[in-house]
């Protein structure tokens, strides 16, 4: 695989809309809305979250870096400053530990079921950090799994990525805000 990367825009929607479509809308219907201050679940329809995560795109509130194996989108990383990506899993305990707000959040990461274990994951994660980079930088905060020490875990339950993934980029545990999910920092 020769791996490029591209921002999600309006360009860029229909390859994004095809990975999603084809994944069964992610993770059952999410489009990858889960930190955005809509959020998922109760009320949210696959079709409801498919038009917000597209109004986003329109309106230029989302920061997210496709991949693309030749002109195959194949994967992403969700990034953003706090106010567009608000929604946290285990938001209490976050809340309970929070010091210094970030500049940045990494929220959900996805592979396409054929792709994984190819380095997509990886590709995203490294384009993401390279915009933020371009954008100024600052404390970015991402809340990957804890994977060492724990039972093999379906994709679902990785959204966030594996912590050893961002240990790779220099990030280091916080805290715990849950059994196996942790807040870890880096200054980019």
């Amino acid at each position: 695989m020769t791996l490029t990367t591209r921002m999600l825009s309006p360009e860029t929607w229909d390859d994004f809309a095809a990975l999603v479509e084809a994944n069964n809308g992610v993770w059952g219907g999410c489009w990858c809305m889960g930190f955005h201050p809509e959020g998922v679940g109760a009320g949210r329809t696959r079709e409801g979250n498919r038009q917000a995560k597209l109004a986003h795109v329109t309106r230029g509130t989302v920061h997210q870096v496709l991949v693309y194996d030749g002109t195959l989108c194949v994967g992403w990383c969700q990034f953003g400053p706090p106010p567009e990506l608000p929604t946290i899993k285990n938001q209490r305990s976050y809340d309970q530990g929070a010091g210094e707000s970030p500049d940045w959040r990494i929220g959900c990461i996805f592979t396409g079921a054929k792709q994984r274990g190819k380095g997509v994951a990886a590709a995203a994660v490294t384009a993401a950090l390279d915009e933020i980079r371009r954008a100024g930088g600052g404390i970015v905060e991402a809340y990957p799994e804890q994977t060492d020490e724990r039972p093999p875990q379906r994709g679902a339950y990785l959204h966030t990525g594996p912590e050893e993934l961002y240990a790779r980029h220099g990030f280091t545990r916080v805290r715990k805000i849950a059994k196996w999910r942790w807040v870890m920092r880096a200054q980019i």
